[in-house]
């Protein structure tokens, strides 16, 4: 399936008192590669959420491998692990511009109807423009 990548420059306010990428920042990193990896299918996160459907995650898995710090430029690759059905499951691998693997990381996000709180299948035309 298609990957996407995503470049951000760390800022100083993600780091810690050690100088490198506080932990709770990939997640915020991790989103960033979602928006962008559905965006290359023209598929609106903030258009699902006009529409009712919501995308909690339910599961986050993060090995870290080496520390990312202030100023580097990181590139977030973002792949979907299998066709979605209620669940829609993302791989992510956090690399520095020397392309030396930082992270990986899974996260697992379910699709639910924003009115009822209750998960939904996922909509046709997402699973219609991922398999192109």
């Amino acid at each position: 399936m298609k990957n996407c990548f995503t470049n951000i420059r760390v800022r100083y306010g993600e780091t810690d008192q050690m100088g490198v990428v506080h932990h709770g920042k990939y997640a915020q990193y991790f989103e960033m590669g979602r928006i962008d990896w559905l965006d290359q299918f023209a598929i609106s996160y903030a258009q699902m959420e006009r529409e009712g459907i919501i995308m909690p995650v339910r599961q986050m898995n993060i090995k870290y491998l080496h520390p990312a710090r202030f100023d580097d430029l990181i590139t977030v690759e973002t792949s979907l692990r299998e066709i979605p059905d209620v669940r829609i499951k993302f791989d992510y691998k956090i690399f520095d511009q020397q392309d030396k693997l930082l992270t990986k990381a899974t996260t697992e996000l379910v699709f639910v109807n924003a009115a009822t709180k209750k998960p939904i299948p996922c909509p046709d035309y997402i699973l219609e423009k991922i398999k192109k």
